[in-house]
């Protein structure tokens, strides 16, 4: 399994004044649902951030979001390993599939692939 890239994730309700903060860092949108809107470096797509006012369908905002090349995998080491899944394995409606896992410092972490 591969990691593609690893994303923080900011919980907040100020969305516009979000984007023009790290817009002055050069970053760009290239994804808003409304709820979350990712921010991304134009010379290096893999450099990004997230914002979310909360997950539409998770019970947590999570901490940082890592993308993986096999989700399936990851989620059945994680589950073998006595991990504590916080949202199961789902296909979620704009194109991932997902699950959410608690790491040593208690931190939320969603794990995804993109579908193809």
């Amino acid at each position: 399994m591969a990691v593609r890239r690893v994303v923080p994730n900011v919980q907040s309700q100020a969305m516009a004044e979000n984007q023009e903060f790290y817009g002055l860092l050069g970053l760009e949108e290239v994804m808003n649902l409304g709820w979350i809107m990712t921010l991304a470096s134009p010379t290096a797509p893999t450099a990004q951030i997230s914002v979310m006012t909360g997950d539409k369908t998770a019970p947590v905002v999570p901490d940082l979001s890592v993308e993986v090349d096999d989700v399936d995998a990851a989620y059945a080491a994680m589950r073998e390993s006595g991990a504590e899944i916080v949202h199961p394995l789902r296909d979620e409606e704009w194109g991932v599939r997902r699950f959410f896992v608690r790491d040593p410092n208690g931190r939320v972490i969603n794990v995804l692939s993109h579908r193809r």
